[in-house]
């Protein structure tokens, strides 16, 4: 048990350097980067295709895409004319910063003003790796249920923006939005709660003013 101690402490202190440098990177770069952290079919990738259809003419967007086998979200991505590099985990259920400061090696850092990680989904194993990123955002959609800032809290502790995706479905969907609400804003007070659907455009402006807020600091300094 001491050794397994030991091995995850070191495999972490790696992480941690790595994140460091990416941060450094980035910062020198004046990119902010956001981790979307979430289950499987929370919505990720349809909010980042919404970003980019809608930042298109004021915010370059980069974005790194994380999944265990296929390339179909980076696909997506690909198919609106933005930058993207897959990583493929092959079924680990995390991103660690060494994956991403080699994707960063695919990407122009110059022509971009935003970079979005696309995380692997899952609710517990990413939440332990920093990538080197500026804000962390966790999504919860209405499918889900409205437990799982109970269930996991770590996630929503450490998120900067909690995202409530598909709320078109909540007059189909047993889910106590009243409860989940009280739960995030007891694990944290201070993050940014957004609702929202990718179908409907209900609350997309908020989620696209969340992420010019990200970039402002960095676009202000000048490039």
């Amino acid at each position: 048990m001491t050794m397994e101690i030991h091995v995850v402490q070191k495999v972490m202190k790696v992480n941690d350097e790595i994140a460091q440098a990416i941060r450094s990177r980035l910062e020198a770069a004046r990119i902010p980067a956001v981790n979307l952290m979430s289950a499987p079919g929370s919505g990720k990738t349809s909010l980042i295709e919404t970003a980019i259809r809608s930042l298109r003419d004021t915010v370059r967007i980069g974005v790194i895409e994380g999944d265990p086998d296929t390339t179909r979200d980076a696909e997506r991505i690909a198919a609106l004319g933005a930058p993207v590099v897959q990583i493929n985990t092959a079924g680990g259920c995390h991103l660690e910063a060494n994956l991403v400061n080699r994707a960063l090696d695919d990407l122009d850092l110059d022509a971009l003003d935003l970079l979005v990680i696309e995380n692997v989904g899952n609710l517990v194993c990413p939440v332990e790796f920093d990538l080197g990123e500026t804000r962390r955002a966790a999504i919860i959609s209405i499918p889900e249920g409205h437990d799982k800032p109970a269930k996991y809290p770590k996630l929503f502790r450490t998120a900067d923006v909690v995202i409530l995706n598909k709320i078109d479905l909540l007059p189909y969907v047993d889910f106590d939005e009243p409860r989940f609400t009280g739960d995030v804003r007891g694990l944290n007070p201070d993050a940014s709660l957004l609702r929202v659907s990718c179908r409907t455009g209900e609350g997309v402006l908020g989620w696209l003013d969340w992420l010019r807020a990200v970039v402002q600091p960095t676009a202000q300094v000048g490039r």
